[in-house]
């Protein structure tokens, strides 16, 4: 819910925003990778391999349960093709 109020003498009325929220994303360079599969052993609850053997990752935020198991998953790729993207959403 936003709040409304009015700024004394300017007849403007300024509307306060929702708090950004910190946002932690998985995602995988396709150009690096080379379908290991790695990351769907360590991940499956965000990461599916398709017919190819290559990452299919979801672009869910991770939420902190898994948290470590995505640095797990990260740390461990061959390729260095899987990355942890975090900022404001």
């Amino acid at each position: 819910m936003m709040a409304t109020r009015r700024v004394s003498g300017l007849g403007a009325q300024v509307t306060s925003l929702p708090a950004p929220k910190w946002r932690v994303t998985l995602v995988v360079d396709p150009t690096m990778c080379d379908g290991h599969g790695v990351c769907a052993e360590l991940l499956p609850e965000r990461v599916k391999m398709d017919q190819w053997g290559f990452p299919i990752i979801s672009d869910e935020e991770i939420p902190t349960a898994l948290a470590d198991h995505a640095r797990r998953a990260v740390a461990s790729c061959p390729r260095l093709a899987l990355h942890l993207v975090e900022g404001l959403q």
